[in-house]
């Protein structure tokens, strides 16, 4: 499937700041076999007097900035045409749960995608044993991998009641499981926490996500949002599987991958540091079109 994307996240402040750094991670990535970025483009407005496209470890195309002068407003803005490959359904050839550790241990790289550095706690997500209680009330001796990840995954989404205003993005994913609210970011914190909690790798993915309007409704302009989910390791013959908590799916090809990490914090759209002082408004708004 090909996709057209725009997006546009515009910050207003109350004063102007005069200075600032930022680290962008809006650019679709590329997969062979999943995804193709066909074209891409991420501008800014005012521009700014330094900038530098790199990837990071994790394979994430970042866009570093910086300003040294006066602005009141920041405006970042993305045109990308991606093309989205359909995936089949794998067959479960996934290890059980009882024999997953010999399979991982198994694993001697270090390299971006390497199981390892997807296990332990990361700097978003310190383990809890919480989330291990949880985990093991939906796991059996006998379960495969990806049977582990989808009964997990589907126990979140009919835990949790997702809820805009319930949690921010620097929520604990402890304080949001308690509640039982919350939003994508929440729901992928806490599958990845509950997954490391039994011995499975677990990492964020930050994306789109394609939005179908309701049976004989205009779709709306700016409606599609950034979308967050979870990509686990399944084991030496399977790999990495990615699941949809807020969803309850596997992913497929309505979904577009930005940028994967440990936690949001390897995955964050936009983050860093400016110099002003009093509050900022922010909106957000993505529109991915199929062609």
């Amino acid at each position: 499937m090909l996709y057209d994307v725009a997006l546009e996240i515009s910050y207003e402040y109350d004063h102007p700041a005069n200075s600032g750094r930022h680290s962008v991670r809006l650019l679709p990535a590329t997969f062979a076999g999943e995804q193709t970025l066909v074209s891409g483009r991420i501008s800014l407005s005012p521009n700014p007097s330094e900038r530098e496209d790199r990837t990071d470890f994790f394979g994430n195309a970042v866009t570093d900035v910086s300003f040294r002068h006066s602005h009141s407003e920041l405006v970042f803005k993305l045109r990308a045409r991606i093309d989205r490959t359909a995936t089949s359904e794998q067959l479960d050839i996934s290890p059980p749960l009882d024999a997953f550790s010999k399979e991982l241990e198994s694993i001697q790289s270090l390299g971006a995608d390497a199981p390892v550095h997807f296990l332990a706690a990361s700097p978003r997500l310190p383990l809890d044993p919480t989330f291990a209680v949880y985990a093991q009330e939906h796991l059996n001796p006998g379960m495969s991998a990806i049977a582990a990840v989808e009964a997990i995954g589907r126990a979140l989404h009919d835990d949790m009641q997702f809820d805009a205003d319930a949690t921010t993005v620097d929520t604990p994913a402890l304080e949001a499981f308690e509640r039982r609210h919350g939003v994508c970011q929440d729901y992928s914190h806490i599958m990845i926490a509950c997954l490391r909690s039994v011995g499975i790798p677990a990492g964020y993915v930050s994306g789109f996500l394609r939005t179908i309007p309701p049976k004989g409704k205009p779709r709306l302009e700016g409606a599609d949002a950034m979308h967050a989910w979870v990509r686990a390791w399944c084991g030496i013959e399977v790999g990495w599987v990615e699941y949809d908590p807020t969803n309850a799916l596997r992913v497929g090809q309505d979904h577009i991958v930005v940028a994967r990490g440990r936690d949001y914090g390897d995955a964050a759209p936009i983050k860093g540091v400016l110099r002003t002082s009093g509050k900022q408004k922010t909106s957000h708004k993505v529109d991915v079109v199929p062609l």
